[in-house]
């Protein structure tokens, strides 16, 4: 086999079936014709000497382990091919491009929507593709290709990927506004030990909330499991009991418009990591570097997350 046999089209095609399950579906979206994308997909194969996708009559196609691995570095050229686009239409001008990040589904509300914002004013050429999710669901996303760069903690992460520390963010307690406690300056866990706790249950999110617990000797009760911190906020206001959260709320309502307060603890226990993570690969694309630099300044003294002021 030749590398010049393998074209950027079929790299594309095969990228299309395997986000949309079915060749059917990926030659609607690409619009072509489903032979065309059968045909590229197979001369692929046919190509590399492997099997890339599983094809199931009726119930569409699922990637073979070769397949998952072509596609997460198809993901990868096809993104390079784009920046050398844009570099030739552009010397000399700044990095450009679309950067796929993936972000932990609690950081996002916080964070992405100023960071969203401002990229914009800074670093017009780069627009962001956005893929939300838990920790697992954002680790996944990077070692399949999908994302190039996410914004997360730093819970037991592969080994093999670039990760940078931009942030470290204490836990603090969320409490009704009117609660006994609410007014003190910060708050003694041991205090609230037997009033209904609400557990923001994610992976490793909850083990981190539960070892919390462990280093004071404590062992909460558990009155409500949620994936979504904004649900758990809504609660607390509501008075149905109190949580832990990293990202601080900068309002002092929830979603639905009850009053919540945020405060830290009276001990310092240990804060969570936010890091940027990467494939060795992605992270050296210009536009994922450019990208980079600016979310470490955003955290940075000076930046627009400061709080030291």
């Amino acid at each position: 086999m030749q590398a010049g046999h393998i074209s950027l089209r079929a790299l594309r095609y095969l990228v299309a079936v395997a986000d949309a399950g079915s060749v059917t579906s990926a030659a609607g979206r690409l619009n072509v014709s489903q032979p065309s994308v059968s045909e590229a997909v197979a001369a692929l194969e046919r190509d590399l000497g492997v099997a890339l996708l599983l094809r199931r009559h009726a119930r569409g196609v699922t990637l073979t382990p070769a397949g998952t691995r072509v596609v997460a570095e198809a993901r990868s050229l096809l993104r390079h091919a784009e920046d050398f686009v844009h570099a030739a239409a552009s010397l000399g001008t700044a990095a450009s491009g679309e950067v796929a990040m993936g972000c932990f589904l609690t950081v996002a509300p916080r964070y992405l929507p100023p960071l969203l914002g401002e990229l914009q004013r800074v670093t017009p050429g780069i627009t962001l593709r956005v893929e939300e999710g838990d920790h697992d669901e954002v680790v996944a996303a990077l070692e399949a290709g999908r994302t190039e760069i996410a914004l997360t903690y730093d819970f037991d992460l592969p080994e093999g990927l670039i990760v940078t520390p931009v942030a470290q963010l204490a836990p603090g307690v969320v409490l009704p506004a009117r609660h006994r406690l609410a007014r003190l300056p910060r708050v003694p866990l041991r205090e609230l030990g037997e009033e209904p706790y609400l557990l923001l249950d994610l992976p490793h999110s909850r083990d981190y909330f539960m070892g919390l617990f462990r280093t004071l000797g404590m062992s909460p009760r558990i009155a409500f499991r949620s994936r979504s911190q904004e649900l758990l906020r809504g609660l607390v206001g509501n008075g149905l009991g109190w949580t832990i959260q990293n990202v601080h709320p900068l309002s002092p309502y929830a979603v639905d418009g009850s009053r919540i307060t945020f405060l830290p603890v009276d001990r310092g226990l240990p804060p969570v990591r936010l890091v940027l993570a990467a494939l060795p690969g992605p992270a050296g694309r210009p536009a994922v570097r450019a990208l980079a630099r600016f979310l470490r300044s955003a955290f940075a003294r000076g930046g627009i997350f400061d709080e030291r002021g």
